[in-house]
């Protein structure tokens, strides 16, 4: 399998021989982890249930951390899931990753379509199971939406998309979710929605694929599923715990393939994990806080604030060079866009010049690396 290296990866090796200017503290704004702490009450209920190592835990997940998935999904979307709609994950990253494998194994020269930029797990799958990849480009020319061509999505076996979107930061409506979910049944492909970033609004709550099926009359979930995270919504990444949920066809299936891959979470974590899940009061918290770094944002950088996710598509000449230019002099780190996206068939990188920001410190330090961002733009 030849893959490509992680952004991360590339972005030391862009910055290794540059030394940075060390009057200024170190600011790293390209990953997407929270720089906060994880609340106190899901730390206390990961020490209360530490004891509970000495069991193994189910591949199915414990029933006490289903519930709190299903009842987070009723209470948020309005859509009530059965017990074989969902299943409890190791975080959702081994799900981009096995779950194609699991569902193209048996097709003949598969095709996988996905946004493009994109989350660089996707095309891991891609590679993984030898599948043709059609990219759904996302642009300014669109809103960074993508756009929707059906004589490519009717060669398609699996499309994912990622709404709201990292890095763009840009939502699709529940019509145009209902949109998607619609060709995936005139072309009867499987439509996975990553929605990791769906708790991370600014005013109006986003829409949920399953909604979106619902909305069409879609009622039994076919050819739909979509995954969603803790690690952004409770500051908890190192929680791993996700889920996948929707045709309940595919994951009776997909279960069984679960089995032998051993990816059950840890029962202390599961413990953790339930709690975290069925609180709110955390959440509306970190949104207040990714909300007022936006607002930061659109002072120093006239930046539009976000309907969603912490990241900024910041638009600049020569990403590269900006990325060197200003970690050289201001000693701040951020991801050039195209480290992210792919050439497509036209010979296009649609991350070419732009880098993407996290807004994932607090406000004083966000504050102060916005500014230099700025100077360096006016010098550039």
């Amino acid at each position: 399998m030849n893959f490509q290296a992680y952004p991360f990866e590339k972005l030391n090796d862009l910055l290794k021989e540059i030394e940075p200017n060390r009057d200024y503290s170190p600011c790293v704004l390209t990953i997407g982890e929270p720089q906060f702490q994880t609340p106190k009450f899901i730390q206390e209920a990961l020490c209360q249930n530490s004891s509970l190592l000495q069991k193994y835990p189910k591949t199915s997940g414990e029933p006490s951390l289903k519930i709190a998935q299903r009842n987070f999904f009723k209470k948020r979307f309005g859509v009530d899931l059965k017990d074989e709609q969902i299943i409890p994950t190791f975080g959702t990253r081994e799900v981009l990753f096995n779950f194609p494998q699991f569902l193209l194994f048996d097709k003949e020269n598969s095709t996988m379509a996905f946004t493009n930029p994109f989350y660089q797990i996707y095309e891991g799958a891609a590679i993984a199971t030898r599948s043709k990849t059609i990219y759904l480009n996302l642009d300014a020319s669109n809103n960074f939406k993508p756009k929707i061509d059906e004589n490519e999505l009717k060669k398609c076996d699996l499309v994912i998309l990622n709404f709201p979107n990292n890095p763009t930061a840009s939502t699709l409506s529940l019509d145009e979710l209902g949109e998607w979910v619609l060709l995936s049944l005139k072309h009867d492909f499987v439509l996975l929605n990553d929605e990791c970033y769906s708790e991370i609004y600014t005013d109006e709550k986003i829409p949920s694929l399953l909604e979106a099926s619902i909305y069409v009359k879609n009622l039994n979930f076919k050819n739909i599923l979509v995954i969603n995270s803790i690690s952004k919504r409770s500051s908890a990444p190192g929680l791993r715990s996700g889920f996948i949920a929707g045709d309940e066809k595919i994951l009776k299936e997909y279960m069984k393939y679960r089995t032998y891959i051993g990816c059950a979470s840890p029962l202390p974590l599961q413990s953790a994990a339930a709690a975290a899940w069925s609180d709110e009061k955390h959440v509306e918290i970190s949104r207040d806080i990714y909300k007022k770094n936006f607002e930061i944002a659109k002072e120093i950088l006239k930046s539009d604030i976000a309907k969603a996710t912490f990241y900024i598509w910041l638009k600049v000449e020569q990403s590269l060079e900006f990325t060197k230019k200003l970690y050289k002099n201001y000693n701040v780190k951020v991801l050039p866009g195209e480290f992210l996206a792919r050439v497509d068939a036209s010979g296009e990188n649609p991350g070419k010049d732009f880098v993407r920001i996290a807004l994932v410190e607090n406000e004083e330090k966000t504050r102060d690396a916005l500014i230099k961002i700025k100077e360096c733009l006016d010098a550039t």
